[in-house]
């Protein structure tokens, strides 16, 4: 028995020994907001170079982590405990690309963000009580930061590479202004001391944007507001020129798990389903649903948004077309899927155009002959929202449920509304599936309502259902608006600032 013990242990000893050497080696990218912006989902169109970079490599061979954090410097990266549980995750055989600068230059001691270090890469240091942490701190270079990462890392058994950090989109006599004497030059003096390997970065992508000119520069690669962060487009030059960096590096293994032939599609882009009828649809040149008028208000460098809206359809119509499969078999995780109907649901379900669906958000049903004398079963409003929230969801895909716009009718002085009816019902429906809810009839018609019937009369230029251009841009807007307010919806993160 204890000879079978004693297999038994070795064997699984074995095992561990064996997965261990399996495990994948891992590239730490670690950085301030030019390397990763934000929660690293482009928000106000910035991106970092960390980001992107991730599509060079044979990730089923290597793993890929970006833990840059916009704000910190060589010192508050590693006084916040953020190298640390970075550092407690390397093993031998990892990479760590490191890139520091941009907030180094800032005071070493305020009540904002405490955040500077010495200038250079010498030994002095600054004792000081900190006004922001209320603790007494010594301060030290930049370059002994650096190297404190540096060696800590090679301790572990891992490969550091020093990255310069990217130009600022500040120009002189038509080029990018250079840093010498600065951060550049001291990270480039760290890697040599510590004979370790680096990227010139920020030569390298100061030599191609003067070769772009200023004006293509600005708008493509920066935005004018922001001269640090780079768009989504400067974030791939960025990382293409990191790559670009560890190629010419003779012997680096990290080389070893690039690919040869990579396909750079940067962001990917979240996708936004619109389902509903005409008042929701692209339509013409005059009539003209929300729909169509709702990319304006979001950042379609990070979302593509597809209108699958089709003038005429009901909640009902939607689904017994294929319209809804058509839309469902497309849904991924992470897609959202906009819906509003009710418009064409009034009607009685056994009319002539089989649209109608029975009121309310039940379970009831009721069996109709069509015009070509074939059965359906038809159900009511609520239930297929319902559906459709339900199926959006088993894909991972997020629904959002609209009650109707309202139309131009103002019985009593008042705009109409569908409070107790579709209104109530669509809310329902969201509710007991889990999906978010806008009362867009009710936000609109309030804004109707300020307005005044003159103005609005403007907006329905062929009836008191379907709006143009400016009514359109209207209720996207108060889409986007409501949108913005729901703090628990991802969607927000993308629209325009």
């Amino acid at each position: 028995m204890n000879r079978i013990l004693f297999l038994m242990i070795m064997f699984g000893s074995f095992i561990s020994m064996n997965s261990e050497a399996k495990k994948k080696p891992t590239v730490f990218i670690i950085g301030d907001s030019t390397v990763k912006n934000g929660q690293g989902n482009g928000a106000g169109g910035l991106w970092g170079w960390g980001d992107p970079i991730a599509l060079y490599f044979d990730t089923a061979r290597i793993d890929v982590e970006n833990h840059a954090l916009g704000g910190t410097s060589s010192r508050t990266f590693q006084s916040k405990g953020l190298w640390k549980v970075v550092l407690d995750q390397i093993k031998k055989g990892d990479f760590v690309l490191m890139q520091f600068g941009h907030n180094d230059g800032s005071a070493i001691n305020d009540d904002s963000r405490a955040r500077g270090t010495i200038k250079g890469v010498g030994e002095e240091t600054q004792e000081i009580d900190n006004i922001l942490t209320k603790e007494h701190e010594i301060v030290h270079s930049y370059g002994w930061y650096l190297r404190k990462i540096v060696r800590e890392t090679k301790a572990k058994g891992a490969t550091p590479i020093i990255i310069t950090p990217i130009p600022r989109n500040d120009w002189s006599e038509g080029k990018i202004k250079r840093s010498e004497g600065s951060y550049p030059e001291w990270a480039i003096e760290v890697s040599r001391q510590e004979k370790i390997q680096f990227v010139d970065l920020n030569k390298s992508m100061s030599d191609r944007l003067d070769t772009f000119g200023e004006s293509q520069v600005t708008g493509k690669y920066y935005f004018s507001r922001d001269h640090t962060h780079t768009s989504a487009e400067g974030a791939k030059l960025s990382a293409s020129l990191v790559i670009e960096g560890v190629r010419s590096i003779p012997g680096c293994k990290l080389n070893g798990y690039l690919l040869n032939d990579p396909k750079i599609v940067f962001p990917v882009k979240k996708r936004v389903f619109i389902i509903g009828d005409s008042t929701v649809a692209n339509g013409n040149d005059s009539i003209v649903g929300w729909g169509r008028e709702l990319p304006a208000f979001f950042d379609t460098s990070r979302v593509v948004i597809l209108n699958k809206a089709r003038g005429g359809r009901s909640s009902r119509t939607f689904l017994t077309e294929g319209l809804w499969n058509d839309v469902f078999s497309q849904l991924q995780k992470g897609d959202f899927v906009l819906m509003q109907f009710g418009h064409n649901d009034g009607a009685r379900p056994e009319a002539e155009k089989s649209r109608g669906s029975l009121r309310g958000s039940g379970d009831e049903t009721q069996v109709v002959t069509k015009p070509d004398k074939s059965q359906e079963t038809v159900h009511t409003y609520g239930w297929y929202l319902k559906k459709y929230c339900d199926e959006a969801k088993s894909k991972g895909a997020i629904p959002i449920v609209f009650s109707q716009i309202p139309r131009n009718e103002w019985p009593g002085g008042n705009v109409e509304r569908v409070a107790e009816s579709f209104g109530k019902w669509a809310k329902e429906a969201a509710g007991q599936t889990g999906a978010f809810f806008i009362d867009l009839n009710e936000l609109v018609a309030k804004k109707y309502e300020q307005m005044g019937k003159d103005r609005v009369k403007a907006f329905f230029p062929g009836d008191h259902t379907h709006t143009n251009k400016a009514g359109a841009n209207l209720n996207a807007r108060t889409v986007s608006e409501v949108i913005h307010n729901l703090r628990e919806c991802e969607l927000r993160a993308y629209e325009n600032e």
